[in-house]
């Protein structure tokens, strides 16, 4: 007697089916390029999943200081390219935790490394080393920074594909460093839907990182991202960038009682379409800076508005305006009584100054009720590793 779905039926209305299971598909990885003159996650496509973490180091001596770059260096090295991680017997420890099934898949991994101020101190004479406008963040007048979600050693950014190879990533970078150095805060994001086509939104509502150089255009990264050669910067330097990291606490309920039209001009934007505020119709498409030629007394789009002071688009600020957006959004675990959602605000640039001198401009802007910067820090990433016997910041060490 034939079965459903082409099984022979049984005793007690089982089913035998007569086929066999074919076993299960990998699912698509790609693999992005560990080694280069720059490190990847930097002018890398955003991938939709990311973990910042920071961490103190605790090792006493260069040497060991040393070993824990290299550490960090194989690590990444192996966990971007993917691959079996080393066998052992079955009654021993294992060296993967294994949440990614038996084979690591690349899946558009990056892990991004960056040093901040403090690792500059007395413990490995590197003091005459460090970036010259590496410094700790202080706060800005309207910030509220959390001591224990600020600062640190060392930062290390790691962006995927999926969430699983970020934290697979994660567990396997804190296991292998855990007696060099200690996490100090971690802040983990995503990165929205393109919503409806274009660009992605934040928590409010608004189609974020609009504003960019172009990543594939190597004048316009060395102009704005890269340290030069034979620049002001310590000979190792060149090749990184400095990193700015904003960990900005959104109060969502507060935004939710802002009109649309009012939102807009907090912003200078169009809600919708991400357009300049002289731009009609939820359908409009240009995303490109505005103009401002027109509206000088700020009619149009406020003088105070958030795109506005970014970028007043002046003589005088044109070389403070331009930085590398890479921004994710975050949502932590329940804060009550308030919803503890926000941005992790990233830019990358060839000065720090660029970054301050603009968040200095930000400073009365519109928007100023609606945010609150809790923590982060600046740090220098470093160049990349050029090849197999390179490895992370070889040039500050030697």
């Amino acid at each position: 007697m034939a079965g459903a779905a082409g099984g022979i039926a049984l005793g007690g209305g089982a089913v035998l089916a007569d086929t066999v299971a074919q076993p299960e598909q990998p699912p698509k990885s790609r693999t992005i390029p560990f080694h280069g003159h720059h490190q990847a996650g930097i002018v890398t496509p955003p991938q939709k999943d990311l973990i910042y973490v920071s961490l103190d180091v605790t090792v006493s001596t260069r040497a060991e200081l040393t070993d824990l770059f290299r550490t960090l260096t194989s690590r990444a090295r192996f966990l971007t390219a993917g691959g079996r991680p080393a066998e052992v017997a079955p009654t021993a420890t294992p060296t993967d935790s294994g949440i990614v099934g038996p084979t690591v898949a690349a899946d558009g991994l990056t892990v991004t490394v960056g040093v901040g101020a403090s690792l500059f101190d007395d413990r490995y004479g590197l003091s005459a080393r460090k970036p010259v406008q590496l410094v700790k963040m202080t706060p800005f007048r309207h910030d509220d920074l959390d001591p224990a979600l600020s600062q640190g050693d060392l930062l290390i950014q790691i962006c995927a594909d999926e969430r699983d190879t970020t934290v697979h990533a994660l567990i396997d970078i804190l296991m292998h460093t855990k007696s060099a150095a200690k996490l100090r805060w971690r802040i983990d994001g995503q990165r929205n839907p393109e919503r409806p086509v274009g660009v992605r939104r934040d928590w409010f509502g608004f189609k974020d990182g609009i504003s960019n150089p172009t990543v594939t255009d190597p004048a316009q990264m060395n102009q704005w991202v890269w340290v030069q050669p034979k620049s002001a910067e310590p000979a190792w330097a060149a090749g990184g960038t400095y990193h700015v990291v904003r960990i900005v606490h959104f109060f969502i309920e507060a935004w939710q009682k802002v009109s649309v039209a009012q939102q807009e001009r907090i912003f200078g934007r169009r809600k919708a379409s991400g357009a300049p505020m002289y731009a009609v119709g939820e359908n409009a498409t240009d995303l490109l800076d505005p103009i401002y030629t027109n509206d000088p007394q700020g009619l149009i789009t406020p003088l105070n508005s958030h795109i506005r002071l970014a970028n007043p688009q002046t003589p005088q600020t044109l070389a403070t305006s331009t930085i590398l957006r890479r921004s994710y959004d975050y949502d932590r675990s329940p804060n009550p009584p308030e919803l503890d959602m926000g941005h992790a605000f990233t830019c990358f640039q060839r000065e720090l100054n660029t970054y301050i001198t603009m968040q200095n401009r930000l400073e009365d802007e519109a928007l100023v009720p609606f945010i609150s910067p809790r923590g982060g820090g600046y740090f220098f990433a470093l160049p990349g590793v050029r090849d197999e016997k390179d490895y992370y910041a070889r040039g500050l060490l030697t």
